[in-house]
């Protein structure tokens, strides 16, 4: 038989299955002799106090061994010869909606402008050792998407949109760890996800879908209002509905929508820097331990949030024992993000730390831009995808429906000349920044570029770093020690999420004027993060089938 429990037990107990067993008989009244094994279910860490407690659920089995496996499979059966749908984007969003596709007897045909998951390592590398960013290969496109080179958090709280734990449940039917399943707040590791990403995409072309990369949509094909299918940089063209999930920094799909009619708008995402300790720091912090972690704890996570002038300010993707990497998707940007491996072993920890932002913020004459060569190189890449637009549509298009991007574009692009040209990240020490002093020197950091000292505080947006310098100091008074000049700021994080909503209705999931286009994911600014990207996913090919069955 088995039984389960609730367990609020310390870390060494918690870590050691053996210790577990007598921990059970002597406060649950079982025989030692009769545990004959465990299965922790659920697991989260109460740092609240100076005892650190481990909060497990779990499972004893008695007399018998676990029969079950730890995680539930889902059935692909082949689909050749079924009608096929054209995935655009080998995201989570996309991988996920073609897998859900295969499921319900469809046959999708994946589309994405990158590298497969091990060609993208070597571009990656480039980028911090020679400086030059491929923009059909980096953090932001190729297969697995954004979160594929940064981190693999799983964590997410859109539990009501669908069904998380099936998404947690194919990540481990594809060679994830179950570990997923099990804590609070699932992590499978930037060096991990690539081998399950591959193993997805095997069980794609197996079931008789197909993958093909390198291969950039350039055009939607839409007759009578409904998409037909689209045309590729590859002169290939593709023909069935569109589920379009093209990740949140595809700005050529934005403007391409936008010129040609396809109903898009502003919409708010958060901005700022990421803010690197030394994990021993954020340990002793946040396990009031002036030793840190010890032996049974993870590297310590944390999560800030507060209102400075009307917007909040919160931290954003942490990454505990992680890294800070590159994430310009194009020429004259520096854009970072974090990562981690699944030890979450390095010396550092770091985390976005970011203002909102919305579309209302950016009329003001600071905001706009900044030359008629800008303004004029807009005009001209609309102009290019639809040469029939009208210098009144030319103006709404860039001061409306784009505006969020531009501020983005901007923004990335002052701080790649405070960069110096290059992917070195401007930088400054986090008390340095509070006090509206340059630092005259840096602390060692994992950002692989390399930083150089530059006064964020003076340069960025005032409303950005104005309110980015309240937050940190409400963090610093309650968190004793967190603001720090051990700490650096490195500039600049813009890519939260989508500067633009595609809108579709709630109900069918299609584009709210094309029949046949399914807006999917971060980049239609419908999700995340890796799992809320995934839920969506999935829910897009249930939509494409009720539109195949009506």
């Amino acid at each position: 038989m088995t039984q389960e429990y609730q367990l609020r037990i310390l870390p060494e107990i918690a870590a050691n299955e053996q210790k577990l067993k007598e921990y059970l008989s002597k406060e649950k009244g079982l025989n030692l002799r009769d545990i004959t094994a465990t299965r922790i279910l659920k697991r989260s860490i109460d740092a609240r106090q100076r005892t650190i407690f481990v909060n497990l659920k779990v499972r004893a089995y008695i007399k018998e061994m676990p029969q079950e496996d730890e995680y539930e499979r889902t059935i692909y059966n082949n689909v050749e010869g079924k009608p096929q749908v054209i995935v655009v984007g080998a995201g989570p969003g996309g991988l996920f909606a073609a897998l859900r596709l295969v499921e319900l007897g469809l046959r999708p045909i994946v589309i994405e402008r990158g590298k497969d998951v091990r060609e993208r390592k070597k571009d990656l590398a480039q980028i911090s050792r020679e400086h030059t960013v491929d923009p059909e290969s980096n953090y932001s496109f190729g297969e697995g998407g954004a979160g594929a080179y940064s981190d693999g958090k799983l964590y997410t709280r859109s539990k009501k949109r669908g069904n998380v734990d099936k998404i947690l449940n194919v990540f481990c039917q594809h060679g994830a760890s179950t570990s997923i399943l099990v804590d609070a707040h699932p992590h499978i590791g930037t060096d991990k996800l690539p081998r399950v990403i591959e193993n997805m995409r095997n069980t794609i072309i197996e079931c008789g879908g197909e993958v093909h990369f390198q291969t950039r949509m350039d055009a939607l094909i839409i007759e009578n209002d409904e998409v037909k299918g689209i045309e590729t940089n590859t002169g290939k063209t593709f023909l069935g509905p569109v589920i379009l999930a093209t990740g949140h920094s595809a700005r050529d799909v934005y403007r391409w929508l936008a010129a040609n009619n396809v109903t898009i708008e502003a919409k708010g995402i958060a901005v700022g820097v990421r803010l690197e300790h030394p994990a021993m720091l954020i340990d002793q912090i946040q396990y009031h331990n002036k030793n840190g972690r010890g032996k049974y704890l993870p590297a310590a996570e944390y999560s800030f949030v507060t209102q400075a002038e009307g917007r909040g300010v919160y931290s954003f993707c942490m990454c505990p024992g992680g890294f800070i990497v590159p994430a310009a998707s194009g020429p004259e940007q520096v854009v970072v993000n974090g990562m981690s491996p699944a030890n979450r072993g390095s010396r550092w920890s770091n985390s976005g730390m970011v203002v909102e932002i919305q579309p209302e913020d950016l009329g003001n004459e600071e905001l706009k831009m900044r030359n008629e060569e800008l303004a004029a190189q807009q005009d001209e890449q609309l102009m290019a995808l639809n040469p029939n637009l009208k210098s009144s549509q030319l103006s709404e298009i860039n001061s409306q429906l784009l505006s969020v991007l531009h501020f983005q574009e901007e923004l990335e692009r002052q701080c790649w000349l405070q960069g110096g040209r290059r992917q070195t990240a401007p930088a400054q020490r986090m008390l340095d920044f509070t006090r509206k002093k340059l630092s005259y020197d840096l602390p060692e950091s994992s950002y692989s570029p390399g930083l150089i000292s530059s006064p964020l505080h003076f340069w960025m947006p005032s409303f950005i770093s104005k309110r980015l310098s309240l937050g940190f100091q409400q963090f610093g008074r309650s968190s004793h020690g967190f603001l720090t000049n051990e700490a650096v700021m490195i500039g600049v994080e813009t890519r939260t999420s989508s500067p633009v909503r595609i809108i579709r209705d709630k109900d069918t999931l299609q584009h709210v004027t094309v029949r046949g286009l399914f807006p999917c994911g971060e980049g239609a600014g419908y999700a995340g993060g890796i799992v809320s990207a995934g839920v969506d996913g999935e829910r897009c090919a249930e939509a494409v089938a009720n539109y195949f069955n009506h």
